[in-house]
Formats: structure tokens, sequence, C-alpha cells
């Protein structure tokens, strides 16, 4: 037996080195014809222990790699340098996010952290491939900015789950109420804090209307509600084991349902979204339920000054539209402060954002631009519940080379509470980030 194994393997063996062999003079003949200006259509190429030739054909041009599968694999490092002349909540320290701005002095410690973080650094995979029911696509990004349960760890974190056919999609991927194109050439990982910044998991359906849009979506509801001074009241348990807080939670049996239109043109492009919304609450003590409408604009637009820079603006007004926004919100609150036959209400947001992307030339740019958050709080929220914030960021970037970037930036925010009190932070950041060549 071990014999035949052996002889088994020696002929095996040969077979491998005969095929190898009949490839190199296949790739070497082609080579040829093609120096010689002869169609690969019309080429044959005789292989040993085959009754028939074998034909070498060009692939169809409905099937060019280039045209019709593509397939990418992107992302980058960015490292940040960071010093904070106040202190923010430790979970959120290597970002300007002002919801975190503490207002009562020395709660994280006395002002000045110095903060080294990676975290901005990201990884995805996309594709694109047609098939004879359509073309079809699909996106899968990740970044290292760990929330929820994982706040203020270096972990793995979904940003976009989407896949498409033709002009349906369905995923994880930006809101269609949202405009991404608004966000700032800025290095500070949170952004504008007025800014309509959500990525939603929804079903899409959109529009081709030549070089603009229109688009429909139903996305995953949640709602943001406060019990506001009643999250430290007792509920009817005499013993008072339960609080508030602990009894009211979200109940959502509505997608949000959001339209959106994009007219792109020559300057640039403007872009109008609605939102309709039920925002649900229960109380999980006695089962009640109860919910109110909520409702939202946003108006936005890029214009292109010249070549390169571009005017950022955005202003969203609604209410109840708080959990859309890229920090500070909130949907529903207690109307006011009686604890008894109270109920709650949406909460008024306003929201604007105007920056300026400058590029010197192609090797330097400069962000200037503000943005703010400012929220009609009711009677039944808490003294130190945020209320309004604002944030301003400039900036000098430098590309020495295609894919890296090294610069810095200088950011001032601002957190106001219900009660008026009002805390600002200065923060200044150094970040490199070098591309994945691609």
């Amino acid at each position: 037996m071990a014999q035949s194994d052996a002889e088994r393997i020696r002929i095996l063996e040969e077979q491998l080195q005969q095929q190898q062999q009949m490839l190199q003079q296949m790739q070497a003949e082609l080579q040829r014809l093609k120096a010689a200006g002869v169609s690969a259509d019309a080429v044959t190429v005789p292989v040993e222990d085959l009754h028939e030739p074998v034909a070498v054909a060009s692939a169809p041009k409905e099937l060019d790699a280039e045209t019709v599968l593509g397939f990418d694999i992107y992302g980058f490092v960015m490292a940040d340098a960071i010093y904070d002349f106040n202190r923010v909540d430790p979970d959120w320290n290597d970002t300007l996010r002002v919801s975190t701005i503490p207002t009562t002095e020395g709660l994280y410690g006395e002002d000045g952290e110095f903060i080294f973080s990676v975290r901005q650094s990201r990884l995805g995979f996309k594709g694109d491939w047609d098939t004879d029911a359509g073309k079809v696509t699909a996106l899968f990004e990740w970044e290292l900015f760990g929330t929820g349960g994982d706040a203020g760890q270096t972990t793995p974190r979904l940003r976009h789950a989407w896949g498409t056919w033709k002009n349906f999609g369905m995923g994880q991927y930006w809101s269609n109420f949202m405009d991404a194109d608004v966000f700032p050439n800025t290095i500070d990982y949170w952004g504008p804090t007025g800014m309509v910044f959500y990525r939603n998991k929804q079903a899409r359906y959109t529009f081709p209307m030549g070089d603009n849009e229109f688009a429909v979506s139903l996305e995953d509801p949640s709602t943001a509600l406060t019990v506001g001074k009643f999250r430290d009241d007792c509920t009817s348990d005499p013993n008072c084991d339960s609080l508030i807080g602990d009894v009211f939670q979200a109940k959502n049996d509505v997608p949000d349902l959001v339209a959106r239109y994009r007219s792109n043109n020559d300057w640039g492009h403007w872009q109008l979204a609605g939102i309709a919304r039920k925002l649900g609450f229960e109380r999980t003590d006695t089962g009640d339920t109860d919910s109110e409408f909520g409702w939202g604009l946003n108006a936005s637009s890029v214009v292109k000054i010249n070549d390169l820079d571009r005017l950022k603006l955005q202003v969203v007004y609604g209410e109840g539209i708080g959990n859309y926004m890229n920090d500070g919100g909130i949907d529903i609150a207690p109307k006011n402060a009686e604890l008894a036959d109270n109920r709650a209400e949406v909460v008024p947001l306003l929201g604007i954002v105007a920056y300026y992307d400058h590029y010197w030339n192609e090797r330097w740019s400069t962000s200037v631009g503000w943005s703010t958050t400012r929220l009609d709080t009711t009677d039944g929220q808490a003294f130190d519940e945020f209320e309004t914030g604002q944030i301003a960021q400039i900036n000098l970037l430098h590309y020495p080379t295609d894919g890296v970037l090294v610069g810095g930036e200088l950011i001032w925010g601002e957190r106001e509470e219900v009660d008026g009190v009002s805390v600002d932070d200065l923060r200044v950041q150094m970040s490199l980030k070098v591309n994945f060549p691609r």
C-alpha cells in the first residue's frame, strides 16, 4: 500500500508540473499574439491529452470588470493628539461633544487633560455589479469609536451595512433626513452640534430625476425621552423600590416616514427633507401607553465658490426630532412640573450649521465655521438638562502627498442648561491621517 500511495503521489506531481508548463506556454503564446496584433477571439491553443482545442476568448464587454464588477477595500488609520483646557466626560474625551461638558466644577477632575486617540480609524468594503435583474451594490464599514455600552472604548463600531438593488436600498446607512455633504472638512470626530447626523436602519426607494433625485424611506423609530424633574420620584410602590425613570420607556410600533428632494446644479446643490414620526412611550408597571406626533424640516445646501472651496449651510427645525441630531437633542419630555395628571409633549428644536472649506492650494486647506442646537425645553425638564449647545472650529491642514493628511485644529464649545448655567471648553487637536492605498 505504501508503494502504491507513493506511486500515486509521484504521478500527481508529474501531472501538476505538466499543467504548470502548459499554462506558461499558453500565456507566452497569448503575449506573442497580442504583440503581433492578433485578436484573442480567433486563437485556439491545443492542449495535450484533450481531443478538442480550448478556445481562449476575450471577455464580452458586458462582463468587463471595470464597468460591471467593482470591489474596493478602503479606510484609513487616524491618530489624534488633543489637549483639553477643561475636562469632559471621560467616555467622550477624544472629541468635543458639547453635551458632555460638565457644568459642575471639578466633576471629572481638575481642568486640563492630554489625550491620544486612534478611535477615528476606519475600514470598509464596497462592491457593485450588474446582474440580469439590474445593478446591485453592497457597503460594509466599521470604525473604532465605541458608543453605547462601549462608550469610551476602542472597539469596532458598525457605521454602514447597506445593500441596494436598482433603486431600492435596505440596511443601515445615512438617514434620508440627512445631508452628509454638509459635514465640513474638520478633524474633530463629532463635528457640528446642530447638524442632522444619523446612521439609521431603513428601507429606501430613490426616484432618479436626471441629475436630481427624490427619495422616500421608512426608518427605524426610536424615542429619546426624559422624565425630567421626576427621575428620582417614587412610583406608586410604597417601598419606593423603583423610580419614575425606571418605569417609563420608549414604545415604537410605527416606522419614521422620511421624504427628501435633492437638486444638483453647476453651482452645487440644495436639498429639502421632511420627517413624520409617532413617538410612543409606556409605563412598565401599569402597561399604560401614549404617543406624540413628531415632525421636522431640514433645508441644506453646498455652494461651490470655486473649483475647490465650498460654503456649507443647513437649517433644521421640528418637534420631536432630537435623536436625529448630532448632539444634545431629545424628543419628548414632561409637560409641566406637576406629578399628578401630567403628560409628555414633544420638544421643539432648531439646528444651524454654517461652515466654509477653503483650499489655499492643492496641499493646504482651512475650514472655519459655527453650529448650534437650541431646544425649547418644557416646564417638566430638570434644571441641569441640556438646552443649548454651540461649537466653533478653525483648522490648518496639510496634504504632503496623496492619501496623507496632517494638521491642527482649534475647537471651542459651549453647553447651556435649562436653568441658564453655561460652561464653555477650549481644546487643541493635531491629527495624522493615512489612507490605505487603493
